[in-house]
């Protein structure tokens, strides 16, 4: 509900401040006051873009700021989904700079137009005979149709199994996709898979083969050395096996004068036998050292295949090679288990289909078991604003599975006798159209909550008895919605529970719109000059008297 209204430096308005009525709010004027000025900075709080050619001062900031009471919508997972923190006072503000700039806020929070239209059309419903066109949209008819059969329940259990349906069908069709593609590559992914798996790379220790492979390829270099090495040590007579055996002799005969003494003597007689050990390890180690051509020939061979499959393969490890190899084997088993993945899937979708199938069938079911009662009130309604030929139907026709079912609805009409009904979108005109729109919203209000209504216009082309009944349809809906109407009509402006006189103010050098709340004598000469002009005699102000009086 809309509690306050702000508008500042907009058009012709210079600084406009209003709180409306939680019922009926008429706004009435002269023409070219400002009444569609009005609609114009709301329809800028709806999201609509913005142009600096508003601005009344061009160098000052345009500002209009609506204040709703939300506390009875149920909106917070709008506000979470669309990151705007949430209050049950909801603060919309829109700021054009003189720049061309165009900001927008809830809540004090700068949010991007997008998030604001999907926040703003909760809080507000504007209507004008030429630019809402909503109605014509078969989602919309749709819509409207679930609302008046109460299908909410329904549709949330369909919805969440169509996305459900629609999953496994991707995934359906992604399988299939890549299966086409594997079978493709299966003969060489099969060869690379054999080549990989006779390489028995669990088996393959490249840094010990590529040692061992040396180590073969050098055995009269190291034979060679070995011997020079152990000659040193205790072949010859300046060895170093004798050297320290007399060292080792000497330090004996010192060790009882100091345990310092006996300390270096134990230390290198430790060395002694060390130096001792290695000299049998070398003479061992040359022993076993033999030229083995065929082994040298095996290995090479094997570090070869390695190699080549690292080069391949683009990798530098047999562990990157297993695992290279893991997953063309899962590549391969995956080809050969395709025609059972395929099937279970396609099980799962005939599953799946089957039962939305059923529950699409309720919700056309649940659709047409309201159809008739609604053309029949829509109809009655149509002719009480005067059009007593026309004929509001509505048309179910069977459609694949959808996301909202397996119905498109489409709502026709004819406002002639005659003349047989036609897709709304083909004939309406715009009276026709405004009229035909109210009677949808007013059998919508006997069923849901509706955001504040903004209606403009829509009492073009009708007078007398039918203003009349137009008026007191708002009313009636105004006693459970807030609702907002431009009129030029007194038989309409008599129902507002709040009156609201829109008028130029030519007392400075620039003329500015400005509004006022009319008390209830002002109502009186406002209605009389809606009815007679701006002289109204005796009588017209009794009619006044009495229109206002008509609730």
């Amino acid at each position: 509900m809309l509690k306050h209204l702000l508008i500042d430096n907009y058009a012709l308005i210079e600084h406009l401040e209003i709180q409306p009525d939680s019922h009926l709010n008429v706004i009435t004027g002269e023409t070219g006051a400002g009444k569609s000025i009005l609609r114009g900075a709301l329809g800028l709080l709806a999201g609509n873009r913005a142009d600096t050619k508003v601005l009344l001062n061009p160098d000052g900031k345009c500002v209009i700021e609506g204040t709703f009471d939300i506390s009875t919508y149920n909106l917070k997972k709008i506000f979470e989904k669309e990151d705007v923190e949430y209050d049950s006072t909801c603060i919309i503000r829109r700021q054009i700079a003189p720049n061309g700039r165009s900001r927008a806020f809830i809540n004090d929070m700068p949010v991007p137009l997008d998030s604001l239209k999907r926040i703003a059309v909760r809080l507000m419903d504007i209507h004008a005979q030429h630019d809402t066109m909503q109605l014509f949209s078969n989602d919309y008819q749709r819509n409207v149709l679930d609302l008046y059969a109460n299908t909410k329940t329904l549709l949330e259990i369909y919805g969440q199994e169509f996305r459900q349906y629609r999953k496994i069908i991707k995934k359906y069709e992604e399988l299939k996709n890549e299966e086409i593609r594997l079978r493709k590559e299966y003969d060489y992914n099969m060869h690379l898979l054999q080549e990989l798996e006779k390489a028995d790379l669990e088996k393959i220790n490249k840094e010990e083969l590529e040692q061992e492979l040396e180590r073969l390829e050098n055995v009269d270099f190291i034979r060679t050395q070995m011997s020079i090495a152990f000659n040193s040590i205790s072949d010859e007579e300046y060895s170093a096996e004798n050297i320290l055996r007399e060292a080792v002799h000497a330090l004996s005969k010192t060790q009882s004068f100091s345990p310092s003494f006996e300390a270096l003597y134990n230390r290198l007689n430790s060395a002694m036998i060390e130096i001792q050990d290695i000299s049998k390890e070398i003479e061992g180690e040359s022993e076993q050292l033999v030229t083995d051509d065929e082994t040298a020939g095996v290995v090479k061979q094997i570090l070869s295949a390695l190699y080549h499959l690292e080069n391949k393969h683009n990798v530098n490890s047999s562990e990157e090679l297993m695992a290279i190899r893991d997953e063309i084997s899962d590549k391969v088993r995956k080809v050969e288990n395709f025609d059972e993945d395929l099937k279970d899937l396609k099980e799962d979708i005939a599953r799946s289909k089957s039962y939305l199938t059923d529950l699409a069938n309720q919700l056309t079911e649940q659709r047409k078991s309201v159809v008739e009662d609604t053309q029949s009130q829509i109809n009655y309604l149509l002719g009480e604003l005067g059009m007593p030929n026309a004929r509001f139907q509505i048309e179910i026709t069977p459609i694949p599975l959808s996301p909202s079912g397996a119905d498109l609805v489409e709502f026709w009409f004819s406002a002639n006798k005659g003349i047989s009904p036609q897709p709304l979108k083909d004939v309406a005109s715009g009276g026709e159209f405004s009229r035909l729109m109210l009677c949808i919203k007013y059998r919508l209000a006997k069923h849901i909550s509706l955001p504040t209504l903004v209606f403009d216009e829509i009492d073009t082309g009708i007078s007398g008895e039918i203003a009349l009944k137009m008026g007191k349809i708002i009313q009636d809906m105004s006693k459970t919605h807030q609702i907002l109407i431009i009129s030029h009509l007194p038989q309409i402006a008599s129902q507002g529970s709040a009156h609201y006189y829109i008028y130029k103010d030519n007392s400075a050098d620039r003329t500015v719109s400005r509004i006022k709340k009319l008390s209830d004598n002002d109502r009186v000469k406002e209605i009389a000059q809606m009815i007679g002009g701006s002289t109204p005699s005796t009588s017209t102000y009794n009619s006044a008297k009495e229109l206002l009086q008509v609730k």
